[in-house]
């Protein structure tokens, strides 16, 4: 009988870890059906951002009050969560608090007391992020793509860390042997007077169940995040690793038509010769993307990483003259329909069955890719190195050379720069009879 609270928090800790293994491996499942690029240059420049954006948050605090909040609460709930590897062994080998088997009660207690203050900062942070979503309402945070799901996803997320560091609070306040150290308890020995009056038998009782539902919680919370927004908190790390490197206003070149246009460039070429010896001819590349398969892996792991903040929203100009574009949507509208492709193949067995429906048209609408400026303010704003304009762009061009969907002005103007050399609708030789006007 002795070891059954063991046996029980063992088989949770593997039914939690195994659960969410299971999650990560359908992700990476996803995030692997993009097309495949290779991204092995400028590691050292790689790491660096990596450092300075995801674990230094150097983008978050270009605005102050959001970003400091915001790192009080990464910081704080991470370096709290280091205690989990103590309430693991405590769990698992029927220990308590093996910490202090191991550690001077004087440094023991400077963790512990570090972690007390961290989450009452972690508590008042999340305070003010709840009031700012829905007392205040922030505009950012009331536009059409963040109604039911990723609004209640944002205030859940809230609710999940205001308890756990409660029940963290606690624990430690009804812990009878930790408060007797007096080291430690720099926040929690002014909760303990809650619980006067009890019964020592009540207040291990009381304990006991705020250190179950603590790391129940974090099992729970680790396995919600597969679900939710906040799988940036792991993917934030790849995803600025990976992140664009070259010079915002610079586009990539389609190798099909560059080589298309090298032909036309080249006199002697013969666009009608056969393939050469021993070199298969096969068919174009389809250009552009019409459908989560069609981008790479890059974009799509971009998709699961959006944050869903809004700062790319909020800087669009197009978004600001009223027009439908929002790169949040943009991201959103990617990342679901990246997870109904997922579930189709999970529900055909490893296979996906067409079901009628692409990512252009379905999610997104000609209207909003065309509405974009490319001015790279959304890819400039992303505090985790998203780029929502690297997709536009890529089924702009599918619109364009699949399609032949341009917008009649666009059509136009390329018709105008086919045939007369310039954007304009004026024969080469006219161009300067402006100077003869008196």
């Amino acid at each position: 009988m002795e070891y059954i609270p063991q046996i029980l928090f063992s088989i949770i800790l593997i039914a939690g870890i195994g659960f969410f293994a299971q999650n990560v491996k359908k992700l990476s499942r996803n995030i692997k059906l993009g097309k495949d690029v290779k991204i092995n240059d400028n590691k050292k420049q790689r790491w660096t951002n990596m450092a300075k954006i995801a674990l230094g948050q150097t983008k978050m605090v270009v605005r102050p009050i959001a970003g400091f909040l915001h790192i009080i609460v990464y910081v704080g709930f991470i370096i709290i969560n280091i205690e989990v590897l103590e309430i693991v062994i405590d769990g698992v080998f029927g220990t308590h608090r093996i910490g202090l088997s191991v550690l001077p009660v004087s440094i023991y207690g400077f963790l512990i007391g570090t972690f007390e203050i961290l989450a009452v900062l972690v508590l008042i942070s999340v305070v003010v992020f709840w009031i700012r979503r829905n007392i205040i309402k922030i505009k950012r945070f009331l536009s059409a793509e963040m109604t039911g799901w990723p609004k209640n996803d944002g205030n859940i997320i809230l609710y999940f860390e205001v308890v756990l560091m409660c029940l963290f609070l606690i624990m430690n306040a009804t812990d009878t042997s930790f408060q007797s150290l007096a080291s430690g308890n720099i926040v929690s020995q002014f909760i303990t007077p809650l619980f006067s009056g009890l019964s020592e038998s009540t207040l291990h009782f009381i304990e006991q169940t705020a250190w179950w539902l603590h790391i129940v919680g974090i099992l729970i919370f680790l396995n919600y995040l597969y679900y939710s927004k906040h799988l940036h908190i792991l993917l934030a790390f790849p995803n600025t690793y990976f992140g664009k490197l070259t010079p915002k206003g610079q586009f990539k070149n389609l190798e099909a038509v560059t080589n298309e246009v090298k032909l036309m460039m080249d006199p002697d070429a013969d666009p009608f010769a056969a393939p050469a010896e021993g070199v298969e001819e096969t068919e174009p590349e389809k250009f552009g993307a019409s459908d989560v398969t069609d981008l790479n892996w890059v974009q799509l792991l971009n998709s699961y990483t959006c944050t869903e903040c809004g700062r790319c929203t909020s800087e669009c100009p197009a978004n600001q003259t009223g027009k439908k574009l929002s790169p949040r949507k943009i991201m959103m509208d990617t990342r679901d329909r990246l997870v109904e492709v997922g579930k189709n193949i999970d529900t055909n067995k490893g296979t996906f069955v067409p079901d009628g429906k692409q990512l252009l048209g379905d999610y997104i609408t000609n209207e909003e890719l065309w509405a974009c400026t490319s001015c790279n303010a959304c890819v400039q704003a992303c505090p985790v190195s998203i780029d929502p304009l690297s997709i536009i762009m890529d089924m702009r061009q599918y619109l364009v050379m699949e399609e032949s969907a341009a917008p009649p002005d666009l059509n136009n103007m390329m018709g105008n720069i086919e045939n007369n050399g310039a954007p304009w609708p004026f024969n080469q030789q006219d161009r300067l009879n402006w100077s003869n006007e008196s």
